[in-house]
């Protein structure tokens, strides 16, 4: 038996004060090193920044004293995101702007990943648009020594994990990966048991946790409720303790990211805002623990 990892990632938005997916601007009302601080004063190993975070880091302080300023407070994990358009001719649609500075970050601060957004919706009724320019991406990846975490949301044109699960496979490339978010995984109506049978381990790159309602509030699309309506984990109606346990059978050993957004979260101190993300993710992680015994086999095939 081992015990479940206890190193916890503040993914961006945990961090990212009053900004929102999607605003007029992502950039976090606080600077990138006090987020590095405060996250690292709540016992965080590591916390992730989104491309608006990253432009202002570039030009002010740089990639290279940020990550200084991590090591010296010890976070040793820093993520970046998010990758949009990226099947798209780059003459077409001008992402590939975006994406060098995504890499450029990434290879300063020794980022394990880069989350790829998937396209928009509906649900694509083929894959195979997306298997050369993914891999191709991931070849670009493959160079800086990340690998890219593509991250299914119910609301895009790659709406479930099982279909995140495919692409990959059929993409094969060592630095092709997924991210696993629980509110994702729920809200697409996959059940534990089908995320089990359809995920591979070894393309497993992260894992994110929150929690939600049992349903979006009446006359509230799915985008809104991810946005303002997630709960802290253990305080809302999504299994996330099965989450968890399922996550550790199948062999990750973390860190587990938190993934905080919420009209309530937003309203918080940063360090209270950390506080709350930081113990209602660790008693879950303890009822997850207690409810089984987890084989040390293979359990470091997909840890970071």
């Amino acid at each position: 038996m081992t015990s479940i990892s206890r190193d916890l990632v503040a993914t961006c938005w945990t961090t990212a004060g009053t900004a929102v997916p999607d605003g007029p601007s992502e950039r976090s009302s606080f600077s990138a090193r006090e987020r590095v601080s405060a996250a690292a004063d709540a016992g965080f190993v590591g916390l992730g920044f989104v491309v608006d975070d990253l432009e202002v880091v570039r030009d002010t302080i740089g990639f290279d004293e940020l990550r200084a300023h991590a090591d010296r407070t010890g976070i040793r994990h820093l993520e970046v995101e998010l990758v949009k358009d990226w099947w798209h001719d780059p003459e077409e649609r001008p992402w590939r702007a975006r994406w060098d500075l995504l890499r450029d970050a990434a290879r300063a601060f020794g980022s394990p990943m880069v989350k790829v957004a998937p396209p928009p919706a509906p649900t694509v009724d083929s894959l195979e648009p997306f298997v050369g320019p993914f891999r191709r991406l991931a070849d670009e990846a493959a160079e800086i020594g990340t690998r890219l975490a593509l991250e299914p949301l119910p609301f895009a044109g790659i709406s479930s994990l099982p279909q995140g699960s495919e692409l990959v496979r059929v993409v094969d490339h060592p630095h092709a990966g997924l991210v696993v978010d629980s509110w994702h995984v729920f809200r697409a109506g996959t059940s534990l048991a089908e995320l089990a049978r359809t995920l591979d381990p070894t393309t497993v790159v992260g894992v994110e946790v929150n929690d939600a309602d049992a349903e979006p509030q009446a006359g509230r699309s799915l985008f809104e409720d991810t946005r303002d309506n997630r709960r802290y984990p253990g305080e809302g109606a999504q299994d996330v303790v099965g989450f968890l346990r399922t996550m550790a059978e199948l062999g990750w050993s973390g860190p587990w990211g938190v993934e905080m957004l919420s009209i309530e979260h937003r309203a918080k101190t940063l360090g209270d805002a950390l506080d709350a993300a930081r113990d209602t993710t660790l008693r879950c992680l303890d009822l997850a623990e207690a409810a089984h015994h987890f084989p040390t086999a293979d359990a470091s095939s997909i840890s970071r």
